[in-house]
């Protein structure tokens, strides 16, 4: 095991620097892991690059490797999958050279406590695990959507977490499935994924009289997943009478200026806030975190998330990795760096 840590630090607005450390040996109830891959979430992340987080807000009050509030500088990042290489007193020996995953800020090593590992499934690889995070949101999106047999159900947004949202969704048997994104590598991503038809945000208008055809007046369910606040208003557009817009980006400190004083008044639309760090009350008595997972791991081994990675990078080639999908979004769609 090496004697030395690297770990990714946000300095400043599109600044960062590679701290190198001693590894701190695993104490009693704690596993030293050794990362093999760690994955970037470009929506959330981009948005620690840019500075728009927040003012003074957590940065995840329930996962234990992000403690302390979104500030710089800072340690961010949550798709970690590697190997314990060291158990510390009180462990089961079971736990030496398990393979998991973990909630961790980009780094080469943490130590950590057992209960903040997940193990990683047989004949699931470190490239597919690694979504495991994204996965889980899409199918939170999901149980918070609740789609019925034969809806029109929209999925604005074709980044990671759309498609991902794309692949769940499109296993239901819906009477339609569009999505709209604005990058064409995207759009057919997202019909591979199940989508029967894909449009860019300029072509509104034809994705209204679609899904206007037949004895609808709009989608019944619309997932709002692009993270851009203007996108918002096209979801509630595309919204039929009583539909459902579950709001799945987080937009930060980026407002979004809507009109609710048209259609929406009228049509009853209902605006439903979804954050993966809960589950819905309403489906609490029967689902939990731990079912989440379990379904979570299925659909990764179902969809083989791993289809997505476009680029790899080394953690000191992190601001290459962080300019590119900030300045040429269309050209990547998951970046993970390798250990």
């Amino acid at each position: 095991m090496a004697s030395e840590l690297r770990a990714l630090v946000f300095t400043g607005e599109h600044q960062m620097r590679v701290a190198h450390e001693p590894i701190r040996r695993s104490g009693a109830g704690e596993v030293l892991v050794a990362t093999r891959l760690s994955a970037i979430s470009a929506g959330t992340e981009l948005l620690v690059y840019r500075n728009q987080m927040p003012d003074a807000m957590d940065a995840d009050s329930t996962i234990a490797g992000l403690s302390g509030v979104l500030a710089y500088p800072l340690r961010y990042g949550y798709c970690s999958v590697g190997e314990v290489g060291e158990i510390g007193t009180g462990i089961d020996k079971d736990w030496l050279g398990k393979r998991v995953f973990s909630f961790q800020p980009h780094a080469s090593h943490f130590v950590t406590r057992v209960e903040e590992l997940i193990p990683i499934p047989d004949g699931v690889s470190f490239d597919d695990a690694v979504f495991l995070p994204n996965v889980e949101t899409a199918v939170n999106f999901v149980l918070d959507g609740r789609p019925m047999l034969g809806e029109k159900v929209c999925v604005i947004g074709q980044g990671v977490v759309g498609l991902l949202t794309t692949a769940v969704v499109g296993r239901f048997p819906l009477r339609d499935l569009l999505v709209l994104d604005g990058i064409e590598m995207r759009r057919e991503r997202g019909l591979a994924f199940g989508a029967q038809v894909a449009f860019e945000p300029s072509q509104e208008t034809l994705a209204r009289e679609r899904l206007a055809a037949g004895a609808y007046d709009g989608a019944d369910l619309v997932f709002e997943v692009s993270g851009s606040p203007v996108a918002l208003d096209m979801a509630i557009r595309l919204t039929g009478f009583s539909g459902r817009v579950i709001v799945g980006s987080w937009y930060g400190n980026k407002r979004a200026n809507l009109d609710l004083g048209g259609a929406y008044h009228r049509k009853r639309i209902q605006l439903v806030s979804s954050q993966v760090s809960t589950v819905t009350p309403e489906l609490s008595g029967r689902w939990g975190k731990a079912r989440r997972f379990e379904t979570a791991w299925e659909m990764v081994a179902n969809i083989r998330p791993s289809q997505l990675i476009t680029h790899r990078f080394n953690l000191e080639e992190a601001q290459a990795a962080y300019v590119l999908l900030d300045q040429t979004p269309e050209k990547a769609l998951q970046v993970v760096f390798e250990y």
